[in-house]
């Protein structure tokens, strides 16, 4: 967007940005402050991430100190580094299987260097910007992945909760799981059957005692009762061993095959990328749903690419270190963002306790159980074959995919089951495509041909057959049900159509809902081919289809000449009784419930269920030119609009007698919570032509109501007269007239006396609500945006134009700062 610079008025103050950095050594340092919120919420994540940490790396055969390191290292680098700032990085379930096995074939200071490779794998896909590119990966696969890896953590598990040793891969921990069973230890199993029995019932404590219980975090409330139990019963069972740090093993050189070694990096860092992206997307719908939820204000969206830098640089210095790989972990996010975390220092906190920890409580530490950590391991695999997941693939008929990827990564790996899920994805989606159902049948002495699907050339041979079987000089629908019709298709069904014409036929198309998509075509070239475009545009707009379906989208009722017209004799009756405006309002009203009131049926339906929940207060002309639904492509409760002669924001106390405007504010500000108020003025406007001809008022003559209304607008023609206050300009250039200039300084002004009401004051204070100001010229169809700096209050009166297409990181109704 290009931004026009305002030339200031040499009498204008500079006013300095809260944030600019001091002028000189004098001025005032900026101090690290840390939110209460925060302190609390990284701790509630320590105590999770302790017991997992050391849970993960005994799972992976790595030293325990490697987990330690994983969780300080993803909770510093990663969270002062990454993209998401409620996120919380560290060691994960989902790396257990392929860390092992690499341990299992290379060693661990080789894994240590894989690491290290594969966080600089990271940062290089991360400068190519391809981090979006992973969610194209089917939930399906994704799903598919961590269940495998869940079901292979559990069986693995399994063997040290009996008090054995896990085998090399699945198959082999299946096959010895009877033998284990026959020679189980009394003493591991109790310890294990403690830990799960109270990671389960942790969570359904009853009463207020169970509350109260319940802010301890069932991992750490099972790890510490089962080491409890076991060194008061003085259980024999193999305990936590943290050997000094000064033998702390560092990476070597790889040493192995080059191919193999390719692999492991490949495969770490498909694992953690995906897995941390995706544990992105899901807090930002956390933090999204607690914010609706507390009416407070949201943390900035996850940069995802930032967010895979980040990662990248923690393997780095992870492995560098000697610890596990590193990834976004979804039960330490959640939590995080269930204890109230609002910034990225949380998890920052959080890694700095994980060190303090390592270094003060080793004693501590030595007295766990290695039992109770492979329960609670055990249970963290088995609930990532989610139920709510198999539910979700089922429903979008996409199990197939999920089975084939789970059975590939338990029974063959990682890389391999993600490679087959993709191939039954691709011949999924592909069966999906070709599958077309055509059906032909009579109804009300009408051929009726269904199709179903989506219509490719693969389907033309049964199109073909199927539209020749009807007899010649019959009346036909053909209904498409279905989203895409590739050009072999089209050109079949044109062709036929045209035949069947020709013989004296009759053809209509309709949609998955019945409605027309297109008139009979007689000669479809030069201006009729154009009108049947407009028609499918008009049917995709959800407006004018239907009686009107020639006409472009938003054509005034006046303009329109084509359809289903009423003859002459009856609209002349028609409007002796009700009028033409009343015959035009009322076959609108019919247009809407025969072509778009099927469209829009449910998404209205869902928000009679839910309520409106508007993010923006539109405040605009009554004009009839003004159609905001359109020059903001805004749907139903997207914005809440209040509209009056001249976009007027009386200032408050002085409404004289109407209240309206004022109530809106309120109820928009304090009950609907919205984000942004848009003050939004237009050209030609017939309010301010009206109050640049009114001339000083006469005490003698009563005031009519559209003259007290526009005093509220005569603070507009002050400012615009103003010498303190610069000419409002549009991108770059001075107003055409008078006129003009009244409409652009009246927003300017408008937005300042919204500043008066105390609701949009507080607001604005605490940063959850921003102003914006708007100026449409009708001429032109043009919209343009009120650059202006939100820190010092202050508008630099100078509109800038919206480009046809703006890109995603620029939202459509935000401020255009001049530079």
């Amino acid at each position: 967007m290009t931004l026009c610079t305002p030339a200031r008025t040499p009498n204008r103050p500079r006013v300095q940005r809260p944030h600019s950095p001091p002028d000189g050594p004098e001025g005032p340092r900026r101090r690290f402050r840390v939110a209460g919120a925060d302190v609390s919420a990284s701790v509630a994540v320590f105590l999770i991430a302790l017991p997992l940490s050391l849970g993960i790396a005994l799972a992976t055969g790595a030293p325990l100190q490697a987990g330690l390191v994983a969780a300080a290292v993803g909770g510093i680098v990663a969270g002062r580094l990454g993209g998401s700032p409620l996120q919380v990085s560290g060691p994960a379930a989902g790396l257990t299987v392929v860390t092992a096995e690499l341990i299992q074939r290379y060693g661990w200071r080789t894994t240590c260097a894989i690491t290290v490779l594969a966080g600089l794998a990271q940062l290089g896909l991360a400068a190519l910007r391809v981090a979006r590119s992973a969610l194209v990966v089917s939930p399906a696969i994704v799903h598919g992945m961590l269940a495998g890896i869940g079901v292979t953590i559990a069986l693995a598990q399994l063997h040290i909760v009996l008090g054995g040793s896990p085998q090399s891969s699945t198959v082999d921990n299946a096959l010895g799981l009877p033998a284990q069973l026959a020679d189980a230890s009394a003493a591991a199993l109790v310890v294990s059957g403690l830990t799960i029995a109270l990671l389960l019932l942790w969570p359904r404590l009853p009463g207020r005692t169970g509350r109260l219980l319940r802010t301890v975090p069932a991992a750490l409330a099972a790890v510490a009762a089962a080491t409890a139990v076991a060194a008061l019963a003085g259980l024999g069972v193999p305990r936590v061993d943290l050997p000094s740090w000064s033998s702390h093993a560092l990476p070597g050189l790889p040493d192995g095959p080059v191919l193999g070694i390719a692999a492991g990096v490949l495969t770490i860092t498909l694992v953690t990328s995906v897995q941390s992206l995706l544990s992105a997307v899901a807090v930002d719908k956390l933090v999204a749903k607690r914010a609706a939820d507390t009416g407070s204000g949201s943390a900035p969206r996850s940069r995802l690419d930032r967010e895979l830098a980040g990662q990248g640089a923690a393997n780095m210095v992870s492995g560098a270190l000697g610890g596990l790989p590193v990834a976004g972990v979804a039960v330490r996010s959640v939590a995080n963002v269930s204890a109230g975390a609002v910034s990225r220092n949380s998890s920052i906190l959080h890694g700095v306790w994980i060190v303090l920890a390592a270094l003060f409580l080793v004693p501590v530490l030595d007295l766990i159980p290695l039992s109770a950590l492979a329960a609670l391991v055990m249970v963290v695999g088995i609930q990532m074959v989610s139920i709510t997941h198999i539910r979700t693939v089922t429903r979008h008929r996409e199990v197939l995919v999920y089975v084939v990827t789970l059975a590939g990564v338990v029974f063959v790996g990682i890389l391999e089951g993600v490679g087959l899920g993709i191939a039954v994805a691709v011949a999924v989606a592909m069966q999906r495509l070709a599958r077309t159902r055509i059906t032909r049948e009579e109804r009300d002495r009408r051929q009726v041909v269904h199709i179903r699907g989506q219509l490719t050339f693969l389907a033309v041979p049964r199109l073909s057959r199927a539209l020749h079987q009807i007899p010649a000089g019959s009346d036909v629908v053909v209904e498409l049900d279905g989203s895409f019709m590739d050009h072999a298709a089209y050109e079949t069904l044109h062709d036929w159509q045209n035949a069947h014409l020709a013989h004296g036929g009759a053809v209509e198309m309709t949609g998955p809902h019945g409605g027309r998509i297109a008139e009979p075509a007689e000669a479809q070239t030069g201006p009729a081919a154009a009108a049947a475009d407009d028609a499918r545009a008009g049917v995709r707009a959800g407006a004018h289809t239907g009686a009107h379906s020639c006409c472009r989208p938003w054509t005034p009722w006046r303009n329109h000449q084509c359809g289903e017209q009423l003859p002459a004799e009856e609209v002349a009756e028609d409007e002796e009784t009700r009028g033409a405006t009343g015959h035009r309002l009322v076959s609108g009203i019919g247009a809407f419930q025969r072509d778009t009131a099927p469209l829009v049926r449910d998404e209205l339906a869902r928000l009679a269920r839910e309520g409106q929940r508007p993010s923006q207060l539109f405040l605009t002309c009554a004009d009839s030119r003004l159609v905001t639904s359109m020059i903001t492509s805004s749907g139903p409760g997207d914005l809440f609009t209040v509209r009056n002669v001249g976009n007027l924001v009386p200032l408050p106390g002085e409404e004289s007698g109407d209240d309206s405007v004022a109530a809106a504010i309120e109820y928009a500000v304090e009950v609907l919570r919205v984000e942004s108020i848009t003050v939004c003025g237009h050209s030609g406007c017939g309010a301010m032509q009206a109050l640049l001809n009114s001339g000083p008022e006469d005490a003698s003559v009563p005031a009519s109501p559209l003259r007290r209304w526009l005093r509220h607008g005569r603070p507009s023609l002050a400012r615009m007269a103003s010498r303190r206050h610069a000419w409002a300009r549009i991108s770059g250039r001075l107003p055409a007239d008078e006129v003009e200039q009244l409409c652009l300084t009246n927003v300017v002004q408008q937005l300042e006396h919204l500043r008066a009401y105390e609701s949009v004051a507080r607001r604005l204070a605490e940063g959850t609500l921003t102003l914006h100001g708007m100026y449409f010229h009708v001429g032109e169809a043009q919209a343009y945006l009120l650059a202006g700096t939100d820190e010092v209050h202050s508008y630099d009166d100078v509109f800038t134009r919206v480009p046809p297409s703006i890109g995603p990181e620029i939202r459509p109704l935000e401020v255009a700062r001049a530079s």
